[in-house]
């Protein structure tokens, strides 16, 4: 009898994925990579540009930040311990790097090591939080991960049990969220943020969220907060943030804090607050459970690759807590060179120590020009015709909002795509810079926005500031005549 195969169509998968997008490696994106590939390759004939410069993520060494010396050379030795050996490794690198190897069982970076991540670099963790908070944190509670997407992707996972379980996110938010609530059959609830007052939260927007999507018969979970914000940059006060934990007592909600910026704050004056400080100091301190993330990928580490990162949990039931280390345990445990980046990113040199000089010259350097990058890029930004920008208070971003001219929508509806997709799509075939639609991120019905990082060199966002004032000129001006292009 002839076998019977079932073919695999994208009408028979999951379709949970076929709905799930991810805008900052979406189309345009793959547009721009293909573009990169012709100028590689020598085939570009007939193109405006000569580079593609990728604004569409916040991946700092792909835009040229070099990394920290110190990181690297700990990994090194980790990878390689011969090196510990050699008189070119400062001391300070040495006693780090067998610190680590010691906690692998001498087995190396090659090894498991247990599903939580090494217990050494835990408790670093947990000396990071402690300097930072002035609270005490337990390295049971800390979980080490691939990344901060997978601990928010994992934690997501353990919420969402039911069709119409509903995670509230900022809109804009960063497509991780809205992508993985659909991955995994839940609900969006969006709540958004104040454009007109810098990108602000407020108890009375929650509260206007939560109670449509009650009222829809949405069982609300959980409340995501990304702070400082990514797309938009804000960076909330403490006085905001022990509001916010007080909201989700009250409405009986976990608190999943997304603190990858954290390191990343510019507005003069400025400094964040941890949600988990706000917590302690709020009448939810010990009632609100709550998962917050850090990442290595951000901040002035820039570590993408190695995808290192972590967890800490508070106020959760240990019996949750249990299944989520259960799920943990799958995948085994976080890769180790990430590991290895998230003990020199929590504990770097002290001073006194070899490597201090030059690990706090570096870092200082890198942030100083993060900040500086932030207001060039803004200042140039409000300078073109009906483009408004708030300032970059921290992250790696600006959102401006663009008004499109009438013609610039029927364009678009002609083409059938978004109109700040349009646009973004024509800024790239003109320019070679690649931006994201704010429609990847969510945005107010009827505006139009799009995101970009303050992560090219000076010199380069010269450039791109540059060329983005003379496309956008000559697309306003192609665009504002609808009788004329229609």
């Amino acid at each position: 009898m002839a076998k019977r195969f079932r073919s695999l169509t994208v009408d028979n998968i999951n379709q949970n994925v076929r709905a799930m997008k991810y805008a900052v490696r979406g189309r345009l994106v793959a547009k721009a990579e293909g573009y990169s590939q012709a100028i590689k390759d020598g085939t570009s004939t007939g193109l405006p540009f000569d580079q593609i410069t990728l604004c569409n993520i916040g991946n700092p060494h792909a835009l040229k930040q070099q990394p920290i010396t110190f990181f690297r050379q700990v990994l090194a030795c980790c990878v390689y311990p011969d090196l510990i050996n050699s008189n070119d490794i400062p001391s300070d690198v040495k006693t780090r790097a067998q610190r680590i190897l010691d906690d692998t069982s001498n087995a190396g970076l090659g090894a498991y090591s247990v599903s939580r991540g090494l217990l050494s670099i835990r408790k670093s963790v947990c000396g990071y939080l402690g300097e930072r908070d002035g609270l005490e944190f337990d390295p049971e509670h800390i979980y080490l991960t691939n990344g901060a997407s997978a601990g928010i992707a994992q934690f997501l996972n353990l919420l969402i049990s039911e069709p119409n379980d509903g995670i509230m996110i900022p809109i804009p938010q960063y497509p991780l969220y809205s992508a993985t609530i659909e991955q995994l059959g839940g609900v969006q609830v969006p709540y958004y943020l104040d454009e007109s007052n810098g990108w602000a939260l407020s108890v009375e927007a929650l509260k206007k969220s939560i109670d449509e999507a009650t009222a829809n018969n949405i069982n609300v979970k959980a409340l995501c907060l990304i702070n400082p914000g990514n797309p938009t940059g804000q960076n909330l006060s403490k006085e905001n943030l022990i509001e916010i934990a007080e909201f989700a007592q009250s409405e009986n909600l976990t608190i999943l804090a997304d603190e990858v910026y954290q390191t990343n704050v510019y507005a003069e004056g400025d400094c964040f607050t941890s949600m988990r400080k706000a917590l302690s100091e709020s009448s939810a301190a010990k009632t609100v459970p709550m998962a917050s993330f850090h990442s290595t990928s951000k901040g002035f580490v820039g570590e993408c690759g190695m995808r290192g990162g972590f967890m800490e949990l508070v106020n959760v039931d240990p019996l949750v807590e249990d299944e989520l280390y259960k799920c943990m345990t799958v995948s085994l445990c976080p890769n180790l060179p990430g590991q290895v980046i998230v003990d020199t990113m929590v504990n770097p040199p002290k001073q006194g120590e070899e490597s201090y000089e030059l690990y706090t010259q570096e870092a200082d350097n890198i942030l100083s020009g993060l900040r500086k990058r932030a207001t060039m890029l803004v200042d140039g930004l409000t300078q073109l015709e009906g483009v408004t920008c708030n300032p970059v208070q921290g992250a790696m971003y600006a959102f401006p909002q663009v008004r499109l001219p009438e013609g610039a929508l029927k364009a678009a509806e002609a083409a059938g795509v978004p109109a700040d997709e349009y646009y973004a799509s024509k800024l790239l075939d003109a320019t070679g810079v690649c931006v994201v639609p704010g429609s990847g991120f969510g945005q107010e019905p009827g505006t139009y926005h799009f995101r970009t990082t303050i992560l090219p060199a000076e010199e380069r966002m010269e450039h791109v500031i540059a060329v983005m004032k003379v496309f956008h000129d000559d697309f306003m001006q192609q665009h504002t005549h609808v009788e004329e292009d229609f």
